[in-house]
């Protein structure tokens, strides 16, 4: 009887040990950060890293991941079913085209930011562009392909209305993302390129010879929103808020971004 009791106890012990071992492997994985995904237009680079470690100081429990690309790609990786929990597109009809499909809740998605689109040249500028119509002169011209990204379509359609398309069309050097048009730009590979103002005032190798007349364009609009199936909805729609606070426009606008109305 005493070897049972002695058996029994030991048994008791045993399960106690255990079950305070699976606690206390949940508490460390309850500890552990929430990841959460941001797809975002290569031009909000420079402003959402600065966001990111100003975010940081008070959530160091939830971790920020940034896929940064052309909103077209990104969109396309998300319909594809890419882990993503929040969308930040410099295109809106990109971004509405997730909302037509239900992946993200029209509710849950707002029009954040505007951009101007400008025509960039290298220091140097050897070929003397002063404008638009200076491209004619230009040899190579980076554009981001206009099928994956918006500032490339925009391009494309201030260049057709301005009808200057069919001249310059030939000289065009595609892109995957708005950066990559800077950085062929400030490296001299062209002789001008087309990106979104705020990238021009990122850099000091190039220098804005032209912007845009909003008419000539789509109206160039950044939307943001939280895309359904994320696991995590109550740490990814505190970071979507913050994104609309006063704190974070405030930093938007220092590097060049208007808010949309």
């Amino acid at each position: 009887m005493k070897k049972f009791y002695s058996f029994f106890v030991i048994l008791l012990l045993l399960v106690g040990i255990l079950a305070g071992c699976g606690n206390q492997e949940r508490n460390t994985k309850t500890n552990e950060p929430v990841e959460i995904t941001i797809s975002a237009a290569a031009s909000l680079q420079d402003a959402l890293e600065e966001l990111k470690a100003t975010y940081k100081k008070e959530h160091d429990t939830i971790k920020i991941l940034y896929n940064f690309g052309g909103s077209g790609a990104l969109q396309q990786q998300i319909l594809q079913g890419a882990p993503v929990d929040l969308f930040f597109s410099a295109a809106q009809d990109k971004f509405d085209t997730l909302v037509e499909k239900g992946i993200i809740d029209k509710k849950q998605g707002t029009n954040l930011l505007a951009n101007d689109l400008v025509l960039i040249v290298p220091k140097k500028n050897e070929k003397h562009i002063q404008s638009f119509e200076g491209l004619k002169q230009a040899g190579k011209i980076a554009l981001g392909t206009p099928e994956t990204v918006p500032a490339g379509q925009y391009g494309v359609e201030t260049l057709k209305t301005m009808q200057l398309w069919e001249a310059i069309e030939s000289k065009m050097v595609y892109t995957k993302d708005v950066r990559q048009v800077l950085t062929y730009a400030e490296t001299e590979n062209v002789d001008a390129g087309i990106v979104y103002k705020t990238d021009a005032l990122s850099s000091e190798k190039v220098d804005i010879v032209s912007v845009a007349n909003d008419d000539t364009h789509t109206p160039i609009i950044y939307a943001v929103g939280i895309i359904k199936n994320s696991k995590y909805t109550k740490e990814v729609e505190d970071f979507y808020n913050f994104l609309q606070s006063d704190e974070a426009m405030n930093v938007f606008k220092k590097y060049g971004f208007k808010e949309a109305h």
